[in-house]
């Protein structure tokens, strides 16, 4: 027993360390200056219109549903998945938002002004109304949808402005969709992958708070109705082996979104008791044992959403120990974004990008 203890002690000041080692010049690390959007943006261009590998996810009908994902999703097929091509179409656009002067924009705008046609949109229409596949994508690839529409509405330039036009139909049936699901679902879903409601809710609340009243006041009440007497969040029960979303800090930044400050702090309390004080007591980064192992590689994924939900809360807060606790989880896993491996490369880049914004002043 005491060789077990001592192992566990030994195992947690190397891995301290290790962090402690990672985030020195962390205010250079967290800016999102051109250098990253420059590193950043080549995982999302290039993967965006590579159609294979792809994962589809749908329920066949018959023969008919048996087409490439360029047929069945002409606007987002590649990325390996619908999801991770939405977000990646945000990344590229975040970045050109951000950086009008951006080296490769043209060779951007190409990519995305070919893709988000109204003819594509119309066409990924149709496969959402289809009776077989009318919860497709429910509610991560949906949250990374109004995600998508948010920035386009508010990147100041022409092509923006035509981008949304020819997305927001969609925009439209998915907003609907979530309000429906949100009526119907009695009990929250708390696990660690796509399928977190806090995490669906958290994002399309951003979307929703400024574009949809509807929208936002069902997230704002399903919130307090799922969430609102959670007692004593079992942090230590984190990571599990496939997450790549933190049920208690997801949860916690949900919370933080739609309640007042005041009964905010005191819900919080509750709900994770002490970690306002000493958050990195609960957290250290997650360790990636294999980077070409799709499952596995959630875990740099996790340590980008632990780090933006960490920056909401810290900044809402004024809390720095919880913002140093984001740019550890961060660190760890910019650093090794670049592995070569297409399990992680075809969308952490857009978990950086969402964690370094929501990292700004």
């Amino acid at each position: 027993m005491k060789s077990s203890i001592l192992s566990f002690v030994i195992f947690f000041s190397f891995i301290t360390s290790l962090v402690i080692a990672q985030t020195s010049n962390i205010e250079n690390l967290l800016r999102f200056d051109q250098k990253k959007a420059e590193y950043l943006y080549h995982f999302a261009f290039e993967c965006i219109n590579q159609e294979y590998p792809n994962k589809l996810g749908q329920v066949l009908g018959d023969d008919s549903y048996l087409a490439p994902p360029r047929v069945l999703h002409p606007a987002f097929y590649g990325c390996f998945d619908w999801h991770s091509s939405v977000h990646g179409h945000w990344t590229l656009v975040t970045i050109l938002k951000h950086f009008p002067e951006f080296e490769h924009r043209e060779a951007v705008l190409q990519k995305l002004m070919k893709n988000i046609t109204v003819e594509n949109i119309e066409k990924e229409l149709v496969f959402f109304d289809d009776k077989h596949n009318k919860d497709f994508e429910r509610t991560y690839g949906w949250a990374w949808l109004l995600k998508l529409d948010e920035t386009l509405r508010e990147w100041d330039s022409p092509e923006g402005n035509q981008l949304y036009k020819n997305l927001h139909p969609l925009t439209q049936l998915i907003t609907g969709k979530f309000i429906g699901f949100l009526d119907k679902l009695n009990y929250p879903i708390r696990v660690g992958e796509h399928s977190n409601i806090a995490f669906g809710m958290s994002l399309a609340y951003d979307y929703a708070i400024k574009y949809d009243e509807p929208l936002a006041r069902k997230i704002e009440e399903k919130s307090k109705e799922y969430f609102l007497d959670d007692r004593d969040c079992p942090l230590s029960w984190e990571p599990g082996g496939f997450d790549f979303i933190s049920p208690c800090l997801q949860e916690a930044s949900l919370m933080m979104k739609v309640l007042p400050e005041k009964e905010y702090r005191i819900w919080l309390k509750n709900f994770l008791p002490n970690f306002e004080k000493h958050p990195n007591k609960y957290l250290i980064p997650a360790i990636v044992s294999d980077r070409s192992d799709g499952k596995l590689a959630h875990l740099d994924g996790l340590n980008f959403n632990r780090a933006w939900c960490l920056f909401e809360m810290g900044k809402q807060l004024k809390n720095e120990n919880m913002i140093a606790l984001g740019t550890q989880h961060f660190n760890y896993s910019y650093e090794k974004m670049d592995s070569g491996e297409y399990a992680g490369a075809h969308w952490l880049a857009s978990f950086a990008v969402y964690a370094l914004i929501k990292s700004l002043p």
